[in-house]
């Protein structure tokens, strides 16, 4: 089985474009998740690194999902731990994860269908609210300083996304492909260390798609943010991810550069189909 974790080294790597990447930001230490007598993942291992662009991939029922569902507190694995920033992770509810600067979205969109795309993305700041509820009933002090602040954060994402011309737009009246941009916007909000993306790119065409590739790319630069995403498109995966992690039947069978799992023999057999001659 390939798996290169280990060649990257305690201080991180240089991409081939030229990037560096730092050191680990959170390990996963064999984690195995059942539900029931399911496995749903078996003894996984993989590192994530500050200011990388991670992807997980696999075949349907692989255990993608559960992995970043695991990462993101709303599974808890019966067996490995999750070290987080050097720590062991205690057992944490999926609201306590997002304070340590842990941010996703989710292959199915879960937005307030009835509220403004401003409104929406609003609601990414919550951990950031810290005036107490008689202040902000009474748009007093400190709330309406931190209203100020929230706001002309949001607002700035709206410029870095392009969605000036919708922001006071129904999220009901808006097509699929800009759904996904207001929840990557939402989860943008938020300020985070760790960027988890669920299949991104589903359900999307090809403009669409091309244009959050782009929005990708340009929070990894432009933020330094570190990204794990799921995502089917394999064109995608090999031209977004720094590293790759492959998933078959909930056990990991590689690990390594898009270029290294491209030509791994398992991981074309499970996953990318056998090569003809």
């Amino acid at each position: 089985m390939l798996d290169t974790q280990a060649a990257s080294g305690e201080d991180g790597y240089i991409t081939p474009d030229g990037r560096k990447i730092g050191g680990v930001a959170m390990e996963m230490r064999n984690i195995t998740l059942r539900f029931g007598g399911v496995v749903a993942i078996k003894d996984i291992s993989f590192d994530i690194r500050w200011g990388e662009i991670r992807a997980i991939i696999g075949p349907n029922g692989a255990g993608k999902s559960s992995m970043l569902n695991v990462i993101s507190g709303f599974y808890h694995p019966q067996e490995g731990e999750v070290i987080y920033k050097g720590f062991r992770r205690p057992k944490m509810r999926p609201y306590q994860v997002a304070r340590t600067g842990i941010a996703r979205t989710f292959q199915n969109i879960a937005l307030f269908e009835g509220m403004s795309v401003l409104d929406n993305i609003m609601t990414g700041r919550l951990h950031h609210m810290k005036a107490n509820l008689f202040q902000q009933a009474l748009w007093w002090g400190k709330a309406s300083r931190e209203e100020d602040e929230n706001r002309a954060q949001v607002e700035k994402i709206i410029d870095f996304l392009e969605i000036q011309h919708i922001r006071k737009t129904p999220v009901a009246r808006l097509p699929y492909g800009l759904k996904k941009r207001v929840e990557l916007a939402r989860a943008l909000a938020a300020e985070p260390s760790i960027l988890l993306l669920d299949e991104p790119m589903a359900g999307m065409n090809v403009e669409e798609k091309e244009d959050m590739c782009r929005f990708i790319l340009d929070v990894n630069d432009e933020f330094g943010t570190t990204t794990v995403l799921i995502e089917h498109d394999m064109g995608v995966v090999m031209d977004l991810s720094d590293r790759v992690v492959v998933m078959d039947y909930g056990k990991k069978i590689g690990d390594g550069t898009p270029d290294d799992v491209r030509n791994d023999e398992e991981v074309i057999k499970a996953y990318l189909g056998v090569a003809h001659e």
